[in-house]
């Protein structure tokens, strides 16, 4: 272990990581997985309270999925998408549009969110040079969005430590305010009710009037739908969706969905937009596509997007973009598995029972604690804020990192979660069982308690 730990801290570099406080304490060094579990190179086990980030949906070693892999292994490991194509590819692709949103029809496919985001900018912004409106050159999206780490999905994201000192390389995307962030929510309110939905119809409106403006310049709006993950966990209304997907059409501005994190399940339906009754003109989906098992990506759009990119070679309407492993054989035969698996074991109904069983544990064991602020779930999302006040939604200091520590402390209990600063984020997977997902808050509500103690 001692080995292990010092080889780490000569040579890996962590993601969203500062790595001077990753090297002043002991890490910890997983070996495999069972089940819900995560397991350490000392044999102890640990429950994966955030899916190993956002994206286990069956739990870890599910047999069928990891029989579809060794078979696909035993088949053909990598081929590329690039003047060729292969089963996997192609039965995945079919799986896709049948449970997808009526209207997508074409599936695009790469390696990870941020790259599925990517595909969406150039679809948007080449879909309207080639129809005859290059002036459409700008993409809206909300305040505090998160839509991934590569440039272009930078851009059109905002989180301040994440992208202050970047604007020399990224885009300056339109924004208006989600409603999390309008009265009578404004970043303290419970995400619920009335309130939710006064607070989306003055997020529309300051849409609608960022429409009026420049909407002839517009090329696309990008949203998370039903829940802003990463600027910690917020809930919209299905009728917030709606209406977005409805002023989209009002002024033909293509609205895409970043489904990353909110598809397969992890809202209570397949897909989020499900729940708002509409089609998005492009919709991105990763993490749990292969239940978390390896890294696929998809861009699905409809058959109008994908007409604007046909003709003759010489009329370069071709979408230039790709990427080596993108379809990777394996992973579509993971991700073909993973969708036998929720219809065989009928997941999406597992998942919206643990979603009452989670909210019970949290009224018990969170909701009381004196530092917290109002608890948010969407399904088997959620996330609450731990704070010095909360009647006035005051922080703690950053530097004191109270949700670092209260994961230290879950640890030591045996329970693996990862806040957003002192926003904490449980994210079980859809199938933990209800004696575990109520091991996993009790645990977390302990760790916050010592976390806040002094």
């Amino acid at each position: 272990m001692a080995d292990l730990t010092s080889r780490d801290h000569d040579h890996l570099w962590h993601p969203f990581t500062q790595m001077d406080e990753w090297m002043s304490y002991q890490p910890l060094v997983i070996e495999r997985a069972e089940g819900f579990f995560l397991v350490d190179t000392e044999g102890k086990q640990y429950l994966d309270g955030v899916s190993s980030i956002w994206c286990n949906v069956h739990g870890h070693g599910h047999p069928r999925i990891v029989q579809a892999m060794k078979e696909q292994i035993d088949r053909v490991t990598h081929t590329t998408m690039l003047g060729l194509t292969h089963v996997p590819a192609i039965e995945l692709a079919d799986r896709l549009i049948a449970i997808a949103p009526e209207g997508l029809s074409r599936v695009f496919f790469t390696d990870a969110g941020s790259t599925a985001v990517e595909v969406a900018i150039r679809m948007a912004f080449q879909y309207w040079r080639q129809v005859g409106k290059s002036e459409r050159t700008r993409f809206v999206s909300l305040v505090d969005a998160y839509h991934g780490d590569t440039l272009g999905s930078v851009s059109l994201g905002f989180s301040e430590p994440f992208h202050i000192g970047y604007e020399p390389i990224t885009f300056e995307a339109l924004k208006f305010k989600p409603p999390f962030l309008c009265a009578p929510l404004n970043g303290i309110g419970d995400p619920s009710g009335e309130a939710l939905e006064e607070a989306g119809r003055a997020s529309l409106a300051e849409l609608e009037a960022l429409f009026e403006s420049r909407g002839h310049e517009i090329a696309a709006v990008f949203i998370e739908p039903l829940v802003q993950g990463a600027a910690g966990i917020w809930p919209q209304s299905p009728s917030y969706v709606a209406g977005v997907r409805a002023l989209c059409d009002r002024f033909e501005i293509l609205l895409v969905c970043d489904e990353v994190a909110t598809g397969f399940g992890r809202t209570g339906t397949m897909f989020a937009v499900e729940q708002a009754g509409i089609t998005p003109d492009i919709m991105c989906v990763a993490k749990g596509l292969t239940a978390g098992y390896l890294p696929v990506a998809a861009t699905l759009a409809t058959e109008k997007i994908f007409e604007a990119f046909r003709g003759t070679y010489s009329d370069y309407k071709t979408l230039f973009h790709g990427h080596t492993y993108g379809g990777n054989p394996v992973g579509c035969a993971a991700a073909i598995a993973n969708l036998d698996v929720f219809e065989e074991e009928d997941t999406l109904a597992q998942a919206k029972r643990n979603a009452d069983a989670i909210d019970d544990a949290l009224e018990r064991h969170i909701s009381p604690l004196p530092h917290v602020g109002p608890v948010r779930r969407q399904g088997l999302m959620v996330g609450f804020d731990i704070l010095a006040d909360p009647e006035t939604g005051r922080h703690f200091p950053t530097d004191e990192r109270r949700g670092h520590r209260a994961v230290l402390a879950a640890r030591e209990e045996g329970v693996i979660i990862r806040p957003l600063a002192d926003t904490m984020v449980l994210m079980p997977p859809l199938t933990m069982p209800p004696d575990l997902l109520e091991r996993v808050v009790a645990a977390t509500a302990r760790a916050i308690t010592a976390a806040t103690a002094t």
